[in-house]
């Protein structure tokens, strides 16, 4: 019989945590493995039922000290003795152990998972095929979040809309799952799911590149000569940056946490490329100044 370890599925590192402290963990948990989030991961969908599982138990105060009684037996068991041998046995579980300590608990039914169940006709179901497609969106849409609607054509041809949640902070790639909308089961077998990929698509305002977002700050040249202050936009706020002197084309400003979301609660970086431009028409004091600029000047790049 397999001991599931509540605190450690919503990564509590003890049993002394408050309500308010479970109600977190939870709530991280199941973001983190949602199975939407998690698409290459098989197990997504069991972690989710662990986690609902461990929270209900643990958020309610008279099963949660039933439940530490058995943790902490456990716990002084597993240190003096690791239980190599029920890490190989099947997938029984937790159900048995809580009807001694717990009371009237609804148990499941064994299920041979080997045997497909079958319908009436006797016909085993069958699921129906995935489908798979992609939408862009712009990087200010994503960075927020946002409910996006799609048109897309179904199997007998005939154009349906689907209205995607598009949580914020997806990465560049990532796909939604939306169940039960692929192609149809036989025999009474389940739908399919579609699965959305989501392509962020750069502007002439950014780029993103991992969690780091890249924008272009255009420089006067005695800007670039003197130094300045000036304000660059990020994708949610505007920032005052020192320009050091004598910077030059190509040279780029780093913005520490004003980049991308990363998925952990903190942000990339803005990175900053500076672009020093000339003006291409001079009234008649400019080009004055800047022949007196040329006549006194020894300053020549050539000779770098």
């Amino acid at each position: 019989m397999i001991f599931k370890d509540y605190y450690k599925i919503l990564e509590l590192k003890t049993n002394r945590v408050s309500s308010e402290q479970i109600k977190n963990a939870y709530r991280l948990a199941v973001k983190k493995n949602h199975p939407d989030l998690n698409i290459e991961d098989k197990l997504a969908e069991e972690k989710i039922k662990d986690i609902n599982e461990a929270y209900k138990i643990l958020s309610d105060s008279t099963s949660k000290r039933k439940y530490d009684r058995i943790w902490n037996r456990n716990n002084a068991q597993v240190k003096q003795k690791e239980y190599k041998e029920e890490n190989k046995k099947s997938n029984s579980t937790f159900d048995d152990l809580f009807s001694m300590f717990f009371g009237n608990i609804e148990k499941k039914e064994n299920v041979d998972k080997k045997r497909k169940p079958k319908n009436q006709s006797g016909k085993t179901p069958i699921k129906g095929e995935n489908l798979e497609t992609s939408i862009n969106v712009e990087i200010e849409e994503v960075f927020y979040g946002l409910d996006k609607k799609i048109s897309l054509r179904t199997i007998d041809g005939k154009m349906k809309v689907f209205t995607v949640s598009i949580p914020a902070g997806l990465h560049n790639g990532e796909k939604i799952r939306l169940i039960g909308q692929g192609k149809s089961g036989k025999d009474g077998g389940k739908n399919g799911d579609l699965f959305i990929k989501v392509n962020i698509k750069d502007n002439n305002k950014f780029k993103l590149q991992g969690n780091d977002l890249y924008t272009n700050l255009y420089l006067t040249p005695w800007e670039a000569a003197l130094g300045t202050k000036v304000k660059v936009y990020s994708i949610d706020e505007q920032t005052e940056v020192y320009i050091p002197k004598g910077i030059e084309t190509g040279e780029i400003v780093k913005i520490s946490g004003k980049g991308y979301k990363d998925g952990k609660g903190g942000r990339g970086d803005l990175i900053v490329n500076i672009n020093i431009m000339v003006p291409k028409k001079l009234s008649e004091e400019e080009e004055k100044l800047f022949e007196k600029l040329s006549s006194i000047s020894t300053f020549n790049p050539r000779n770098k």
